[in-house]
């Protein structure tokens, strides 16, 4: 049996009156508007779920950010930004603004984009500055300019190597002077910021030295200077003029060559694991210059070659030695030789014209003397003496029982060993080089085992996790926004309907209907009242728990109870 009562209130409401005349906004309407019983809440708590799920959503798929540059300058962070703006390209500032962050799938495109447009310029300006030299500019300033060029070039050259983050380098110009003593020579420091991990060889070091003093006017080797940013001297006083950077790299190059030789031959014979080889280079860096000379000995002077010559000839007596007419007769001897008893000379014809007292002549001839001058530069770098040790291992062999056994090889097989070895190494005794073969057997290891990554250790996998759990994460925060608020406000509404009421009511009158939900509610005029109705469902309440209702209801409001229990004698009657 169902029970149907009718409640109507003409208590004055206060409320404002909506513009155009509409009807009053009460409280107790207001109350309701947001009550338990409308859908405003509803509405409201959706709302704020659907953008807590698209701000989830937009978590889960935002990319991640990687460094693009790092330890930027003003001038280029602001340009580098400008370009990324023009580009509609997403950033982050992390390092107190100094290093800019960009989507990560976009790091390497973005870097060689930016490379073509000369960004970052690292605060360094290269000879570009030389192009916006003003009119009337002095010459203190021109020349300054086209340091700043230099020192710009020269570091950024230097940054073009491997192990080389930023150069950075400092040039003191040479001073020239009409006086000696005034003149200065150039000089340059150089400071280098190397990457974490990274070194510089000494080769490396001497090739920024020679590049360095050959771009720079009268400017030496040992006046170059080289920093790292610890603070330590990478450039050592006459380090340059080493051979090859350091005796010690020569050598060890001279050693591994004498070795990669002896390798060669060993191998097809007993294996790569079979022999060990070591070898010991004594080299001679001095630098030593000879000069000889040698004579050769007395030759036969028909065949040499006449140096100088000198004769001298003396003649005395009373008249000279040649007179008369020339001819045959005043050209004949004498016919007495020189220092003859009478002291006298004469001519054929007995003429005593002819006679001389005394006569003497020297003759004085030199040859040239064969001399033989060598001058002999010996080259830097020659090997004194050479040191070869080589290990063989043992052979594998059968024993008695067919089983593998090692064995040692022949005197026969070491001794043609020794032999390749001293061919290959170009033995010299007089040079004082030794080479020792020994056969001996080998130490077995066991490898170690070097177990393979797991497939769910490999960054491919953990890139994915990272992201699928990203997704897990908002679809759980989904999920339990869904189970833990919407859907109790959803149950909460169906159970507690709310539907207009029509009909001629007059404003201020509500209904409400207790009872079962096959019953309608009408006034008693048969025409639907125009305020809301409230309708209970409580299809499995028991009759106490009705009768607690009403209590409760008869107690905040027993003149409402009055006015219902006179409807009931009403519909009675």
């Amino acid at each position: 049996m169902s029970a149907t009562a009718t409640v109507s209130d003409n208590a004055n409401t206060t409320g404002s009156i909506a513009p155009g005349g509409g009807s009053p906004l009460s409280l107790d309407k207001l109350k309701s508007l947001l009550g338990g019983n409308s859908l405003a809440p509803l509405l409201i708590v959706l709302a704020a779920f659907i953008a807590l799920s698209v701000a989830a959503f937009l978590w889960a798929t935002a990319p991640t950010y990687q460094v693009l540059y790092s330890n930027l300058s003003e001038a280029d962070g602001g340009s580098i930004i400008a370009e990324l703006d023009k580009r509609g390209i997403p950033y982050q500032f992390s390092e107190g603004g100094h290093a800019i962050l960009v989507p990560s799938d976009q790091v390497h495109q973005l870097r060689l984009q930016l490379a073509e447009q000369g960004l970052p310029k690292g605060g360094k300006v290269g000879f570009e500055l030389m192009d916006k030299q003003g009119f009337g500019v002095s010459q203190f300033a021109e020349q300054i300019n086209f340091q700043r060029g230099l020192e710009g070039e020269l570091a950024s050259s230097m940054e073009t190597l491997g192990p080389v983050a930023h150069a950075r380098i400092h040039l003191a110009m040479a001073k020239p002077s009409v006086f000696v003593q005034q003149r200065a020579p150039s000089k340059a420091s150089v400071v280098l910021t190397l990457h974490p991990g990274r070194t510089l060889s000494e080769g490396q070091v001497n090739a920024i030295i020679h590049m360095v003093s050959s771009s720079v006017p009268e400017l030496a080797v040992e006046n170059v200077s080289i920093v790292d940013q610890n603070g330590t001297l990478l450039s050592r006083p006459g380090s340059a003029g080493n051979l090859d950077g350091t005796h010690l790299k020569y050598t060890r190059e001279v050693e591994k060559s004498y070795q990669d030789r002896i390798g060669h031959i060993l191998a097809p014979l007993f294996g790569r694991d079979n022999f060990r080889v070591q070898v010991t280079a004594e080299i001679d860096f001095s630098t030593v210059e000879e000069t000889n000379e040698a004579y050769a000995p007395n030759q036969d002077p028909a065949r040499s070659a006449v140096r100088s010559a000198q004769t001298s000839t003396q003649l005395s007596g009373d008249d000279v030695a040649a007179s008369g007419i020339p001819g045959a007769l005043s050209n004949s001897p004498p016919s007495s030789a020189p220092g003859d008893d009478s002291g006298e000379t004469a001519s054929e014809s007995g003429d005593d014209r002819g006679k001389v007292g005394s006569l003497s002549k020297d003759s004085v001839i030199n040859y040239e003397v064969d001399r033989n001058i060598t001058h002999i530069k010996h080259q830097q770098g020659a090997t004194k003496r050479l040191s070869v040790a080589v290990v063989l291992n043992y052979r594998m062999g059968l024993d008695e029982e067919g089983n593998p056994v090692p064995q040692p090889l022949e005197d026969d097989e070491v001794e043609q060993v020794t032999l390749l070895v001293k061919q290959a190494v170009g033995y010299s005794r007089e040079r004082g080089d030794q080479v020792e073969v020994v056969n001996s057997p080998f130490s077995v290891e066991t490898p170690d085992v070097i177990e393979e990554t797991p497939w769910w250790k490999t960054s491919h996998f953990m890139d994915m996790a990272l992201s699928g759990l990203r997704y897990f994460f908002a679809g759980l925060f989904v999920l339990l926004g869904y189970l833990l608020i919407i859907r109790p406000l959803l149950k909460r509404h169906l159970s507690v309907q709310v539907s207009p009421a029509g009909g001629g009511g007059r404003p201020g009158t509500t209904r409400a209907v207790i009872g079962d939900d096959d019953d309608d509610v009408e006034d008693k005029d048969g025409e639907d009242d125009e305020q809301p109705v409230f309708r209970r469902k409580n299809k499995a309440a028991s009759y106490s728990q009705q009768l607690n209702e009403l209590r409760s209801m008869a107690n905040e409001d027993p003149r409402l109870i009055a006015i219902i229990v006179k409807a009931w004698m009403a519909d009675h009657d």
